[in-house]
């Protein structure tokens, strides 16, 4: 059921695999979409260039504000304080903020976070040239910004559905992700190089003029070009109701669920690489930054691959996860720093592979009525999970060691992808089938009715 136009693309909740109904008939290959294919569309272009800019900047800003709030007052607590504070919004009104997307217009919501944004930035950056910035207005601005995101993160994340259209939802989103963590490559270097050269503030005021980008873009934008999405009305129960359309739907509740204990205990790399860089190889910060730049490569691959797939499909989701999380505790055995620092690459593209999955599944099965108030519930369960689960993986890691922690960490991802794997099999009445195809061993899920028939001729 869909009440909103372009609803007949949505596909079935088939909650094994759910293919768009773009699929091509059963015995031909699915066709694998180009990789920027989606850059064709000129609305999603302008938004594109403009995330570029932007996304370089907002990682500048993240290391500015760090260092800044550690130069102020020389304690790692009120780093995370900082942290907490920027997440914080997203925990308590993340669902009050996708009821608001879904009834407002997504291009004119997003010219007001992005502006509010830029402003906190460069009120920041005032401060801080000028020498009159304190700890509480860094806390402040953090929470500013984290109260833009409860409303600018699932308009950005529902948006691009009316840019491109379910057909090239999946591209689309992969290189979003490509996006952002392109920028992560560059956006630290810059602000390291700023902060040494000529100072905090500066990064901060890079990072609020960036804003001109994605502004300019959204107002370049050709209305009469984006796919039209009926707006909910106002109303009593909006958000009881997209909590019982989530829970009522296990294509959409256990990815959400997976993502949840995958982002809390098996994400906080923060936690796990500082102390393997710190404790385990005794290499320092150099070290540190090496794994977080090698991870941002895997995750560009993993993301630039997804960009490839034209569906996502939930056992790929299931799939990602488990070698995730199994990567996470080869990891955790590995001897040396040049071992350990390889890994990062294939843990980053399996990482981003569930992320892209995730997101593009949730989609795709999602009416786009509800759009607004399933992305911020999956964004609040993702984004949240790591202020949650960092002192938990802290306190194990400082307990038992980095090795214990991290390997804690991945073997709660494979038992989180195993035991919903199995639900959603059961979910979808299917059974497990293991064989041989091309001489090599397989394991699929098959419906009942299929290895049934195929049961007497084994």
């Amino acid at each position: 059921m869909s009440s909103g136009p372009g609803a007949a693309s949505v596909p079935a909740p088939e909650p094994h695999d759910s293919p768009p109904a773009s699929d091509p008939p059963a015995g031909r290959p699915a066709r694998k979409s180009s990789m920027f294919s989606s850059l064709k569309v000129r609305n999603y272009r302008l938004f594109f260039m403009g995330q570029v800019v932007s996304n370089i900047g907002t990682w500048m800003q993240r290391i500015a504000q760090d260092w800044l709030v550690l130069s102020l007052t020389g304690s790692s607590a009120a780093v995370g304080i900082t942290t907490a504070l920027q997440f914080l919004p997203m925990l308590l009104f993340g669902l009050y903020g996708g009821v608001l997307v879904d009834r407002l217009r997504k291009r004119p919501t997003l010219l007001v976070t992005q502006s509010s944004m830029a402003l906190t930035a460069i009120a920041l950056a005032v401060l801080t040239l000028t020498g009159h910035v304190q700890v509480w207005h860094v806390y402040v601005a953090a929470f500013a910004v984290g109260l833009a995101t409860v409303v600018d993160n699932p308009a950005r994340q529902s948006f691009v559905s009316e840019l491109v259209g379910p057909k090239q939802l999946q591209n689309a989103v992969s290189l979003n992700s490509a996006n952002f963590q392109s920028a992560r490559l560059v956006g630290p270097a810059v602000a390291g190089i700023l902060i040494t050269g000529v100072g905090t503030g500066y990064a901060f005021l890079l990072n609020g003029l960036s804003f001109i980008a994605p502004l300019t873009g959204l107002l370049l934008m050709r209305a009469r070009e984006l796919h039209a999405v009926e707006r909910a009305p106002r109303g009593k129960g909006q958000l009881r109701e997209g909590v019982r359309y989530v829970t009522g739907r296990p294509e959409l509740i256990w990815p959400i669920v997976l993502v949840g204990f995958v982002g809390t205990f098996a994400f906080n790399f923060p936690v796990y690489l500082s102390a393997f860089a710190d404790d385990v190889f005794h290499a320092g910060a150099g070290a540190y930054s090496m794994f977080n730049t090698l991870m941002a490569v895997g995750s560009v691959a993993g993301a630039l691959l997804a960009a490839r797939r034209g569906t996502a499909r939930l056992r790929l989701l299931i799939a990602a996860a488990m070698a995730f999380g199994a990567l996470e505790i080869l990891a955790a055995t590995i001897p040396t720093l040049w071992m350990f620092a390889l890994l990062m690459v294939p843990l980053g593209l399996f990482g981003m592979t569930v992320n892209v999955t995730t997101n593009t599944s949730i989609q795709m099965s999602t009416d786009p009525a509800m759009r607004g108030r399933v992305m911020a519930l999956y964004m609040m369960v993702f984004l949240g999970g790591s202020p949650v689960g960092a002192p938990i993986v802290g306190w194990i890691t400082d307990t038992y060691g980095a090795r214990i922690g991290l390997a804690a960490g991945g073997a709660v991802a494979v038992l989180a992808a195993a035991v919903i794997g199995l639900i959603l099999a059961r979910v979808g009445n299917l059974r497990l089938s293991i064989g041989w195809h091309r001489g090599h061993p397989r394991v699929r899920f098959v419906p009942r009715e299929q290895q049934e028939q195929l049961a007497p001729a084994a």
